[in-house]
């Protein structure tokens, strides 16, 4: 089967993102200018360099209530900064709950009943339980084809990485189970892992 997007596919459902699997989660914690806290998963989401450390995630809809965009877009503009935490299969349903369309002024912490942390460098919250959380300071939000497409790009200007998830000097995937994003209304737990060296190591 071959389909150009602009023409349809004619499937029952879009397989796009069923192709470009699986992806990691982004759960992106903000704090709006106004104070409030704000909590929401994205699965367009990875690490895109070592040197700095930089992470993207990339927000494709929009609220009523938001000009044009979402929550945490709206919130990083305005201050500059976001926490990207990692999902563990463990917090799948309290991740879910926090995917839901809330008014601006819900506190998704709050409202799934997730323990919120402060930062280190950055004035936001982070997810305490989580694996991993990254602090990041924005470096530039880009404007992709589409009406509410926008990737954010941030630099990693501190690391959280739960005890328990450390394992002979290394962060092990295993100890916690990431969640990652299939398509449609899939996921995947990520549960074992394997080697394979490049040519020449």
């Amino acid at each position: 089967m071959f389909y150009r997007p602009e023409d349809g596919h004619g499937l029952p459902h879009n397989p796009f993102n069923a192709i470009v699997t699986p992806r990691p989660i982004g759960w992106i914690s903000t704090r709006g200018a106004d104070g409030a806290d704000n909590l929401a998963p994205y699965s367009f989401f990875n690490a895109v360099a070592y040197d700095p450390p930089q992470v993207m995630f990339a927000s494709t809809a929009t609220k009523p209530d938001r000009d044009g965009t979402k929550d945490s877009v709206a919130n990083i503009r305005d201050t500059g900064v976001f926490c990207a935490n990692i999902v563990e299969y463990a917090m799948r349903d309290v991740m879910n709950a926090t995917s839901a369309a809330f008014g601006r002024e819900v506190d998704e912490f709050a409202q799934a009943g997730i323990e919120k942390a402060a930062c280190e460098t950055i004035d936001c919250p982070r997810v305490a339980a989580a694996p991993a959380s990254l602090e990041c300071r924005l470096t530039q939000i880009v404007q992709l084809p589409g009406a509410a497409n926008f990737a954010v790009f941030g630099q990693v200007m501190g690391v959280h990485m739960r005890d328990d998830c450390l394992h002979e000097g290394r962060f092990d995937v295993t100890r916690f189970v990431p969640l990652a994003r299939m398509g449609y209304r899939d996921y995947a737990a990520i549960q074992a892992v394997f080697d394979l060296r490049r040519p020449g190591e």
